[in-house]
């Protein structure tokens, strides 16, 4: 009997060993645990309440619409990812996140189809004083409200930081003082605009890479692929070293190429599906009347090396590369390894990217599209015409697969306050509230009844361009 209670003893230790190994020990089990006590999901009936059905073929298809960001940015963490779960499309509620969380499957090629929604996740950060922290967990919080993917082609979003800013990474600034994501420093980690220093330093420490491969994770439960901004403008890259100075970045310098690939490849391993090449038209000193970055750009044959390299040393041969106004010189950036271009027709005019759609519906590994908006957008377009190019890019086809990739920006599904802008948020970093809590900067971020029936009428169409394909 003695020998029979110890057998069973070990296998309960077995058991609890392989739980917490499978199970228990998982980042995001950690981070809601430290959240709210307890790793068990709740069914979400507020988000069943705000949820917004596809229509047809894809009523299966839910996410929260008719909405102001700041109702989802002060919700708890652990609400956001109930959310997520309570919007699943089996229908199934998981109790527990799954300790195995696979990026949906689009094929190898699944980027030349895409809709890039790019979120500038420390615009949306906890803005506290003059503090600046918590962008992933924000951008988690915005998942709910995200259009899902559909069944031929996926949503991905795009996130605008991972890496420090160059100057004043950490910090809000007044909207006069530039504080621009358009230029970053390598070896220096995580920007601490985004990541949870609470979660970083907590007993159960959940780590910024960690927080990081948490959205992923979260946003590939939705079914959307996700991705990040980067930039290849040598004069808006520094190298950081241990005694606080910063190295100019050049990519004749081998061992700084050689950085540049290792840092891209460790980021994509956290679980990311795709990357938007900044100024990447202009590799090789391509079209430099156009060109609005600082500094040299690639080589062509440097920049084909370093995009296989990142796929090879990510491991992920499907990672889609998106490249800023890469046009219809579809030889250049296919052979260049690019899936993806931006601004490509008039997406004033349906038709004109239905015949877009049509030229290029052969070319299946690289095509160019249109966009609602960039990152220089300085507003100025009525939500009208935002809604006019959106139905370009979800309905600018014959035939799904014809479907051209197409971007946008946040503002374009959750209309900005109008004194601000994409482009001012990308290079300066200010904080929006009255009182010095991040829940007024949320508020005070977006505009509010009209922003509330703008995301409604924006959810309207992606549910009519869900069902058609």
């Amino acid at each position: 009997m003695e020998e029979i209670k110890t057998i069973q003893q070990d296998y309960n230790e077995l058991v609890s060993d392989l739980y917490k190994k499978r199970f228990w020990d998982t980042p995001v089990n950690r981070m809601l645990r430290t959240a709210s006590g307890s790793e068990i999901l709740n069914y979400d009936l507020w988000a069943k309440q705000h949820a917004y059905h596809g229509i047809g073929d894809a009523s299966e298809k839910k996410w929260i619409a008719k909405i102001t960001p700041h109702e989802l940015l002060t919700r708890t963490v652990k609400q956001a990812v109930e959310a997520i779960f309570t919007l699943s499309e089996s229908g199934k509620f998981h109790r527990y996140v799954p300790a195995n969380i696979q990026s949906p499957d689009f094929g190898d090629k699944w980027g030349r189809n895409a809709n890039y929604i790019e979120i500038n996740n420390r615009t949306i950060a906890k803005m506290k004083d003059n503090r600046c922290s918590d962008g992933i967990l924000s951008a988690i919080k915005l998942l709910p409200a995200i259009p899902p993917s559909a069944k031929k082609w996926a949503n991905c979003v795009i996130l605008s930081q991972i890496f420090p800013n160059i100057y004043g990474d950490g910090y809000n600034k007044p909207a006069w003082e530039e504080n621009s994501l358009y230029g970053i420093k390598l070896n220096s980690g995580i920007s601490e605009n985004i990541y949870s220093k609470e979660f970083a330093g907590a007993e159960e420490a959940v780590s910024p890479q960690e927080q990081i491969k948490i959205f992923n994770d979260l946003a590939h439960a939705r079914g959307l692929k996700t991705g990040f901004r980067t930039l290849i403008s040598e004069d808006q890259l520094k190298i950081s070293h241990s005694d606080s100075h910063d190295e100019p970045f050049h990519w004749s310098n081998k061992e700084h190429e050689n950085l540049y690939i290792e840092e891209t490849a460790e980021i994509v391993k956290l679980g990311f599906d795709a990357i938007f090449i900044d100024s990447a038209k202009h590799v090789n000193g391509y079209e430099p009347h156009f060109y609005t970055g600082v500094g040299a750009t690639p080589d062509y044959e440097q920049m084909q090396y370093i995009i296989f390299m990142i796929r090879k040393k990510s491991g992920n041969e499907a990672l889609s590369f998106i490249g800023e106004r890469c046009d219809h010189n579809i030889s250049r950036y296919k052979e260049m390894g690019l899936t993806a271009g931006t601004a490509w027709g008039d997406a004033n005019n349906i038709n004109d990217i239905k015949y877009w759609s049509d030229v290029l519906k052969y070319s299946r590994d690289y095509a160019p599209g249109p966009e609602v908006s960039n990152d220089n957008d300085e507003g100025g377009a009525t939500y009208d015409e935002r809604l006019n190019k959106l139905r370009s890019c979800l309905f600018g086809f014959e035939y799904p697969s014809d479907k051209l990739p197409s971007f946008m920006q946040m503002h374009d599904l959750f209309p900005l306050r109008y004194d601000t802008n994409t482009h001012s948020l990308m290079m300066t970093n200010p904080s929006f509230s009255t009182d010095s809590t991040p829940e007024s900067h949320w508020y005070n971020l977006f505009t509010h009844e009209d922003g509330e029936w703008q995301n409604h009428r924006a959810a309207e169409i992606f549910a009519y361009a869900l069902n058609s394909s």
